[in-house]
């Protein structure tokens, strides 16, 4: 029989009733129930793995924000933020939590924001153990003195078995996820992605930050160096990430979300990571393998009768992942917070293999490509892709900003210049060809070019060491340590000019053409920072 918490809370604040609740259970507790339930396994290295059901990834049209006082005339009301009508948000809360009501449910009372000044606290509630183990493992965990004086800003209510009826309650189909500003209340039904779960705060975040806290949220990794130097990593799934910010040599702030404050200083907003695990491997990304260990979660992988993980297996689906608490890590940086950083880095998968590996950027520039939020699909990755497939969302995560785009732009465009940022674009995507022609850039590469930039051998350089590409106009280095020079020339590795070039103008169109919705708000500087040419 498993041992529960004896402490005992009232949900009766949240409409929930005669419900048996378990609250804030150690994650050895909710990795029992959910293997005495059958809603998961163990590996053979005692790590729970489990399958989220129908959906292994976000619904993103199926994310709605309430229109009310706080948000109408706040939000970029847009096909990413969607507006919902806060009579059918309250007919549907009441279903869910009729719904939740007298059953078993977990809940689970953390914060968001290492820095305290900015730390929103959090009360999560969840159908699932193992949606609750999560939450133990992605938010800050209070001390026992800390919970005894707690009092939740935001709920977050996860009912991943409870189906919307689209007709009757205003939604696309049977699951959302809703934002509530006014009432703090993060409603998450019918999807047992559990990323919902952290996306829903950190979108909360995204809001509150700007608006209140004159605070620049980010969705980024950081990372410090001995010496104090911070570094972010910006980048969309499948960039890098996480992979990169983990370094031996740099101590972990965090792998994801991130604010950077007025105070100049920046903050991770979780207590773990979120890590893709498609063809990981000790070697490549050691740091992340060892973190896989008992009290980490595996979602959606294969595993054998032997309980082996076959992570190169993607028969359930590509977005394979695993959520840690940060504590997993070896070298991380207690508490999460740094200070101003002295390089930024822009990541993007370009599967078009025209973009630089390692280039630096303008202010201008740096504002666009925050803007354009760029990477690429490649042939394989979605239905009907057949080629590689431009990727833009805005300040490397549009469906998390309720804001305008230009908003933060801008936001971070300040910063930048007041702390004399570095910003340097990195190309992780492919190298003398498109993808099926060309080769993925090898990481031991990419590696080497952040820690020339890090180390200060780039930053040092004249713009005599640079070459200024000549449709996208960023600076490329002519040379970096432990890096072949032949690599730092995207049109020598092709071989072939005129298919460079054709290929290049083809995908700088692509930008200009997504960044039309976005000229009538960007200010002149930020039009200025896009590529330098036109082809006909």
């Amino acid at each position: 029989m498993t041992h529960l918490n004896t402490k005992t809370i009232s949900l009766n604040d949240l409409g929930i009733k005669n419900a048996t609740i378990r609250y804030q259970l150690t994650p050895d507790q909710l990795q029992q129930i959910t293997i005495e339930k059958n809603q998961g396994v163990t590996t053979d290295s005692e790590v729970l793995a489990i399958n989220t059901g129908e959906f292994t990834g976000r619904s993103p049209k199926d994310r709605f924000i309430v229109k009310d006082n706080v948000t109408k005339d706040k939000v970029w009301w847009s096909d990413i933020n969607i507006p919902f009508e806060p009579e059918k948000f309250d007919k549907l809360y009441d279903k869910v939590v009729a719904y939740l009501s007298d059953k078993e449910i977990f809940v689970r009372d953390s914060y968001a924001c290492a820095d305290e000044n900015y730390r929103l606290t959090i009360r999560v509630v969840n159908e699932y153990p193992w949606s609750n183990m999560f939450a133990y493992n992605m938010f800050l965990r209070p001390t026992e003195e800390e919970l005894n004086n707690f009092t939740p800003e935001w709920t977050v209510i996860n009912a991943p078995g409870f189906m919307a009826n689209p007709s009757e309650d205003g939604t696309r189909q049977h699951n959302f996820a809703i934002l509530n500003f006014e009432k703090k209340i993060a409603l998450i039904g019918g999807t047992g992605y559990t990323g919902e779960i952290k996306k829903g705060i950190f979108s909360a975040l995204n809001f509150i930050l700007p608006v209140y806290k004159n605070t620049l949220p980010m969705h980024c990794s950081a990372n410090v160096g001995k010496e104090g130097d911070t570094a972010i990593f910006f980048g969309l799934s499948g960039t890098g990430k996480t992979t990169l910010s983990t370094d031996p040599n740099r101590s972990l702030i965090g792998d994801d979300e991130h604010g950077w404050t007025a105070e100049n200083t920046v903050f991770n907003f979780e207590g773990g990571c979120y890590a893709k695990v498609i063809n990981l491997s000790q070697e490549k990304e050691p740091e992340i393998y060892n973190a896989i260990k008992k009290g980490a979660i595996l979602e959606n992988v294969i595993i054998d009768a032997n309980g082996h993980v076959d992570y190169q297996d993607t028969s359930i689906t590509q977005n394979t992942r695993v959520s840690y608490p940060i504590y997993h890590i070896e070298n991380i940086k207690i508490p999460s917070i740094g200070k101003n950083p002295k390089n930024i880095f822009f990541l993007t998968a370009d599967a078009f293999g025209v973009l630089p590996p390692i280039s630096k950027l303008t202010p201008s520039q740096a504002a666009y490509h925050f803007i354009s939020g760029y990477t690429a699909k490649v042939a394989g990755t979605e239905a009907g892709i057949t080629e590689p497939t431009p990727n833009f969302s805005a300040c490397f995560g549009a469906p998390f900003m309720p804001l305008h785009p230009t908003k933060y732009a801008e936001m971070l465009s300040k910063k930048m210049k007041e702390a004399k940022v570095n910003v340097w674009l990195i190309n992780t995507g492919w190298s003398g060809g498109k993808y099926g022609v060309g080769r993925r850039m090898p990481l031991k590469y990419t590696r080497a070019m952040i820690s020339a930039v890090l180390d200060g051998h780039l930053g040092d350089y004249t713009y005599e060491d640079y070459h200024i590409h000549s449709v996208f106009g960023v600076a490329q280095p002519r040379s970096c340590p432990g890096v072949p020079t032949e690599l730092l020339s995207p049109r020598a590795t092709w071989n072939n000019d005129e298919a460079y070039y054709e290929t290049a103008f083809k995908l700088s169109n692509a930008f200009r053409v997504n960044f039309k919705q976005y000229e009538a708000y960007a200010n002149e500087e930020i039009r200025r920072g896009g590529p330098q040419r036109y082809a006909f």
